[in-house]
């Protein structure tokens, strides 16, 4: 998932629920599988920024060069700007983009 090119809203929205609820038919079940997304989508932006600031790790301790590292600043900024992973775990959701399944009920799990 690219969430860079997302058209998802920066700020918070008031929604709907008839709109949430729609694909399942029950809000907190549409709750559930939003969060889980936003959980999945939050773990790739971190990742994704740990990845890209270790390269700015220095091994020496010079506190100059830490307040001053311009493009260590930049990368941390773009990312602050981001949509939050749930408002984009939304737009996926309401986009139809999330592909959620529940296990099949069986006698077993009764």
């Amino acid at each position: 998932m690219n969430f860079k090119k997302t058209n998802s809203e920066v700020t918070t929205v008031t929604r709907d629920l008839r709109d949430l609820d729609k694909n399942t038919g029950n809000v907190y079940e549409t709750i559930a599988i939003i969060s889980k997304r936003a959980n999945q989508i939050s773990t790739e932006i971190k990742e994704e920024l740990t990845q890209k600031l270790s390269e700015f790790a220095s091994t020496s301790d010079n506190l100059e060069e830490i307040f001053e590292n311009r493009e260590q600043i930049e990368v941390s900024k773009y990312y602050e700007k981001l949509p939050k992973a749930s408002l984009i775990a939304i737009q996926e959701y309401l986009e139809d983009k999330i592909y959620s399944r529940k296990p099949e009920v069986t006698e077993e799990n009764k």
